[in-house]
């Protein structure tokens, strides 16, 4: 699939909760926007927080995935790139967001909950909670996204912003735009 000049670039990051999605997203926006143009980023709990989400069962999450891709695709069509950290671990959301938004590129963190667990990257890992990706909300992680970055907390987040700004250059998509530009 080709980019378009004509509408901003998604950069749909997701994983599970505490995969270090938004930070490994502040890490590389500067990198983003010198390449790129202005850029906005946004995380999952910042939706929630500006729009007052607050469900978390399945079919929630769900339906707060679907405004994620919308605000995507609004924001996208205004020749802005943006950077969103969220989970929004549904495959129909990742099938649909393929469709529906001209530029986009989908970032897996990938990360074990035994290892989320074990460095206690959240509070909700230490808490005896529900609906919880990962633990009894089954997550449908991407089948095939652009890049995958593992985070086993073995390496610092500036060497995986590294490793991340390098996938996403190399991407085809990205090097033709980038050519075209």
């Amino acid at each position: 699939m080709k980019l378009s000049k004509n509408n901003g670039i998604v950069f749909w990051v997701t994983g599970l909760s505490g995969a270090g999605k938004t930070e490994l997203s502040k890490k590389i926006l500067k990198m983003i926007e010198k390449r790129f143009g202005p850029t906005l980023l946004v995380s999952g709990d910042d939706l929630r927080d500006i729009f007052k989400l607050t469900g978390y069962e399945k079919r929630d999450r769900y339906q707060i995935a679907k405004m994620y891709s919308n605000f995507s695709k609004f924001i996208s069509n205004q020749k802005i790139n943006l950077i969103l950290a969220v989970g929004a671990l549904f495959n129909k959301i990742h099938t649909d967001n393929r469709k529906s938004i001209k530029n986009y590129i989908e970032i897996y963190i990938k990360t074990e909950i035994k290892t989320l667990k074990k460095y206690k990257k959240k509070k909700i890992y230490k808490q005896i909670t529900k609906n919880i990706w990962g633990i009894d909300l089954k997550p449908e992680f991407p089948k095939k996204p652009d890049v995958t970055i593992v985070n086993n907390y073995r390496k610092n987040l500036n060497h995986l912003s590294k490793d991340l700004i390098k996938k996403i250059i190399n991407l085809k998509k990205i090097k033709k735009y980038l050519i075209n530009g």
